[in-house]
């Protein structure tokens, strides 16, 4: 009988190209990690990467993956379901949030009057009714767990609900919840020594639990890493090593993010050991990829060799345009390695186009996993491709009905890759709310520096007819016209040019920026100012009219809605305003009126959130100085959540 059995694995392995026998899974997914942040692709000038490099030795490289969506939470719930944003809804990564919403609606309430389209609200929690990767391969007789980052919800929506036996840290939040390097804030998860880096416990974890495991059945397991997400910190003397190696003209010149990778890279060798050590590496599926594009948009306070402090942008993903929370390349195309024993030849690599909801629908099918009944999915099997060949595959679509507040923001848009071609729609921008177009040839500008829309007309008609037919097959709740439109209040040169924050050039030869100045008492400047540590108070001098300070190392806050208090004096003049979020957002800002005569004065803002997990100050809008003595957040109860005094 079993001659017989090997015999009928041989055939089916002969005729599929894949293996019959059972094969673990470990599907690791970095956090924000960007197409250049690794040597996978060329070798960058900082960054060192040599256990991606030798995971891809091992398998197949591919230099067009694309994440379902540039921001996280949508292109986890795509991963796990094999479904784009525009059809399960999840489109933007708010499901740390308090409420609960498991449908997509438009949002036609706090758009405002210089925006031609309304937004719309995404699904803020991944529903346990949907069949899910982890539900699937339990009901196939897998030992299934999750390690690491989750943000699609807290119970009941956690892993544990949605097929996983194990679930570490078993924490909902956007990021690695107070750092990266112990002491840490999760719940009933203690750092087992002084200074225990997240991503080291993390590998440990999951190597233990691999280990308990293997031969009594096959498993899959998720290890969505933290990293490289904010807030940025990382091991001390890896920073120093890294600081050696700065070239201040270089657009990737931090160092604190070069340590992270490093950290990041050491746990997928730690993996990779494991898999090694049990015998199992032949019998053992591993994915490599990356939620969305590189955080380009971040500010880093680093301290250079000569002991002075500056500011680095997080990363660069030059020669692609735009990063995380953008339409462009920078913010969805993603390093991806998978190694399949048996399928994917080692060493080799794949220009094809092949997106995250891809995952469901290879692993469901090449490991006999039945697929699910009346579950759309719209990825593909890619597996011809992981074979080496080509895939009958029209486009892909990323939607993504939002305007985050980074350099390169659009108005809410979708986009369609055909083969060379992508097309982006911008929702209602043209004349008449009729849709405008972004049109690039990737094969030839792979930096979308020349919008060939209107010398093409008949291509963006082809590619936006398809788009449309995916829009009607999916449901896709879209954003509509703005009837409170105001055309006096409408700024097209706006449109990948958000005003603030930190830029970084998207053009050929890019270079470091630098910010007006400074940090401290956990605040760092930006726009048009520079602070420092006076007399007790944090001196604030503004030379222009976007004078702000945003706070560091900012915790995951819950029960709002908050105010922020602090008492100041300024000589200067305008309004205040204290943004909140993760970007900090127009949408959320409100205004406080500021007495400019140069006496101290108390104010307090309140701050219309369940949630918080970013804070930036705008104290006024001219120059001057300005003295904060110190600044207070409390909760719905009045409770003091964090206190700066200076």
């Amino acid at each position: 009988m079993k001659i017989k059995l090997m015999a009928l694995y041989c055939l089916v392995t002969i005729l599929t190209g894949v293996q019959a026998k059972p094969m673990n899974v470990v599907f690791i997914l970095a956090d924000d990690l960007g197409w250049a942040d690794t040597t996978l692709y060329g070798k960058t000038s900082l960054y060192d990467t040599p256990n991606l490099e030798r995971l891809a030795k091992r398998g197949m490289t591919f230099s067009r993956a694309y994440s379902n969506s540039p921001l996280c939470s949508p292109t986890r719930a795509s991963i796990l379901t094999g479904q784009t944003p525009a059809r399960h809804g999840s489109t933007a990564p708010q499901h740390h949030m308090g409420l609960v919403r498991l449908k997509p609606t438009i949002n036609e309430k706090s758009m405002p009057a210089g925006n031609k389209a309304l937004q719309t609200d995404s699904v803020t929690r991944l529903d346990t009714e949907l069949p899910t990767l982890g539900k699937m391969m339990k009901k196939a007789g897998y030992s299934t767990a999750h390690f690491g980052k989750w943000h699609l919800g807290p119970e009941p929506f956690s892993p544990l609900e949605h097929g996983f036996d194990v679930d570490l840290p078993h924490y909902a939040g956007p990021g690695p919840k107070g750092s990266f390097v112990a002491p840490w804030k999760y719940d009933n998860f203690d750092p087992n020594y002084e200074n225990e880096h997240i991503e080291d416990r993390m590998a440990e974890e999951a190597v233990a639990w691999m280990n308990s495991v293997k031969g009594s059945k096959p498993y899959f397991m998720n290890y969505w890493m933290f990293s490289v997400h904010a807030p940025f910190d990382a091991k001390s003397e890896l920073i120093d090593e890294y600081r050696k190696k700065i070239d201040p003209n270089d657009a990737q010149r931090s160092p604190t993010y070069a340590a992270m990778i490093h950290s990041m890279d050491d746990a997928v060798g730690s993996l990779l050991d494991a898999v090694e050590a049990s015998g199992m590496a032949d019998e053992t599926i591993i994915i490599f990829t990356s939620d969305n594009g590189g955080n380009m948009y971040n500010g880093i306070v680093e301290t250079g060799r000569d002991g002075k402090e500056y500011i680095s942008s997080a990363t660069s993903n030059f020669p692609l345009r735009g990063g995380k929370a953008t339409m462009f390349e920078g913010g969805v195309r993603v390093p991806t390695v998978i190694v399949w024993p048996g399928v994917t030849k080692p060493g080799s690599r794949s220009d094809e186009v092949i997106q995250s909801a891809d995952f469901y629908p290879t692993l469901l099918k090449q490991l006999k996993v039945r697929m699910p009944k009346n579950h759309v999915v719209d990825g593909q099997d890619i597996t011809p491709l992981l074979k080496g060949g080509k895939l009958n595959r029209r486009g892909i679509v990323t939607y993504f009905p939002h305007s985050p507040p980074v350099p390169d923001w659009l108005p809410p848009s979708m986009s369609f890759i055909s083969g060379d071609w992508k097309l982006i729609r911008l929702f209602h921008q043209g004349e008449g709310g009729a849709h405008d177009y972004l049109l690039y040839n990737l094969k030839n500008d792979i930096g979308e520096q020349n919008n060939l829309a209107k010398s093409n007309p008949e291509m963006v008609q082809t590619l936006d007819r398809m788009m449309e037919n995916y829009i009607r097959n999916s449901g896709a709740v879209v954003p509509l016209p703005n009837p409170k439109f105001d055309p006096e209040k409408y700024n097209p040169s706006r449109v990948g040019k958000q005003p603030g924050g930190l830029k970084i050039s998207s053009k050929s030869k890019q270079k470091s920026v630098k910010t007006a100045g400074g940090t401290a008492g956990g605040w760092t400047a930006g726009g048009t100012c520079a602070v420092k540590a006076v007399k007790k108070s944090l001196q604030i001098k503004s030379s222009g009219k976007d004078p702000f300070i945003q706070a560091n190392a900012f915790s995951d806050f819950i029960d709002g809605p908050f105010t922020v208090r602090l008492r100041m004096k300024s000589d200067a003049s305008g309004q205040g305003a204290v943004y909140y979020g993760k970007p900090p957002s127009p949408d959320r800002m409100p205004h406080f009126d500021v007495n400019h005569d140069g006496e101290w004065h108390e104010y307090a803002v309140e701050i219309p959130a369940d949630t918080l997990n970013g804070l930036r100050i705008d104290p006024a809008r001219g120059a001057g100085e300005l003295l904060i003595q110190w600044i207070r957040l409390e909760d719905s109860k009045g409770e003091v959540l964090k206190e700066w005094e200076f």
